[in-house]
């Protein structure tokens, strides 16, 4: 199957995203060169990270932990990294809403969606995905970092039809996207630079999530297995389970190796899981491992470090090190108290992020923030924080 040209599409898109794109901020302007350095401009020496709490977004600095800016916005947001070193866009119900973290500031700069799902970061492109059309929004990341008053240029293509769904674009400019309609998901769809499809799979119900691993081998979650498209073939490994679903993909694009979450009860109440799974998208492998007794976990609780390794902050308050080719938990760390899960997903719980050699961790029921050491457990810092913390990224 071949779909009109994609050049031509893009094209298109590029006029659509003049008017998709809105707003008149009156941040200060880039100076020229900050894309390239963005890593370490974005904070004045160090990362900053975006902490959502109901009816805002705090604005943390990375190494001391200090609050340097409240900026008000709605009741629930999502956080996701701009990819630049210097932004993340903030879901609201106007769409993606830029928020600079070296100003900081909410900017009034938006990308307008009626449901603003996935934002994907890959290949020097970032991409997002309006859940509302199935409309995918491909900006390049080194020209986010140098916005003034007005977005960069954005190719966009149009959805098919709406669902919650994903889409990542490769280095070759090859289009990967979730397939569904209003009734459900049902796989995905690869499409080269010239418009013609790759190759498309419907052995993916319920699919969620994305994640891209070394080589740009991409996963995709389905309720029963993952989808791992590579080198131009889509590949179905099946989970264990009749019912084994997962949604989320916790990569490096330094390994081969993928930790994804796992769930095998289609009945179970509340969102804390006590399975993962190992996908190795070299072998095309699939592995379901059980975490020890007492250790439990959100899908907001799994990122992975430098090095590699897969962190996880458990129901119990500690780190744990998990070795992405076994499973295995190599450490475990005091980090924050024991925790309930979340009986809805948008609760506030402990959520984790990553930087270098730093592993961060809100506690929700106490409103803190701790830094650690995930090799050592060292608790580098910790600080309270003036609001209940939810969501959390690292800027820069």
């Amino acid at each position: 199957m071949t779909q009109p040209n994609r050049t031509v599409r893009l094209a298109a898109g590029v006029v659509g995203a003049a008017l998709l794109l809105t707003g008149c901020a009156t941040q200060s302007a880039a100076e020229p060169g900050d894309a390239a350095t963005s890593d370490t401009d974005a904070a004045a020496g160090g990362p900053r990270l975006a902490i959502a709490y109901e009816g805002g977004v705090l604005v943390v600095d990375g190494e001391s932990l200090e609050v340097i800016e409240d900026l008000p916005s709605e009741d629930f947001v999502r956080l996701n990294a701009a990819g630049d070193g210097r932004h993340a866009f903030v879901t609201t119900s106007e769409g993606f809403q830029l928020l600079d973290a070296r100003e900081p500031e909410l900017t009034d700069l938006v990308v307008e969606a009626a449901a603003a799902g996935h934002v994907v970061r890959h290949g020097g492109k970032t991409v997002l995905y309006d859940d509302a059309t199935s409309d995918t929004t491909i900006f390049d990341t080194a020209a986010l970092a140098e916005v003034d008053a007005e977005l960069p240029e954005a190719e966009v293509i149009p959805g098919v039809e709406a669902h919650h769904g994903v889409s990542v674009v490769l280095e070759d400019g090859t289009f990967v996207t979730t397939v569904g309609d209003a009734s459900g998901r049902t796989g995905i769809r690869a499409v080269d630079a010239d418009g013609h499809e790759v190759a498309v799979s419907a052995e993916c119900p319920g699919v969620h999530g994305e994640g891209t691993a070394e080589g740009e081998a991409v996963v995709f979650g389905c309720e029963n297995g993952v989808l791992v498209f590579d080198d131009g073939v889509i590949t179905k490994l099946t989970s264990p389970d009749e019912y084994g679903r997962i949604g989320n993909a916790y990569v490096s694009e330094d390994s081969p190796l993928v930790v994804m979450d796992y769930k095998d009860d289609p009945d179970a109440e509340g969102y804390l899981l006590t399975d993962i799974a190992l996908v190795d998208t070299e072998a095309k492998t699939l592995e379901k491992v059980s975490l020890p007794d007492g250790v439990s976990y959100t899908f907001r609780g799994v990122t992975r470090t430098e090095d590699g390794d897969a962190v996880l902050i458990g129901s119990d308050g500690r780190l744990h090190v998990i070795d992405p080719a076994t499973g295995e938990i190599t450490a475990s760390h005091d980090a924050i108290e024991a925790w309930e899960g979340p009986t809805e997903w948008q609760q506030p719980h402990p959520a984790i992020a990553t930087t270098g050699d730093v592993v961060y961790v809100t506690d929700s029921a106490n409103s803190t923030i701790v830094a650690l050491d995930p090799h050592t457990g060292e608790q580098i810092a910790t600080a309270e924080l003036p609001q209940v913390p939810n969501e959390m990224v690292v800027v820069g």
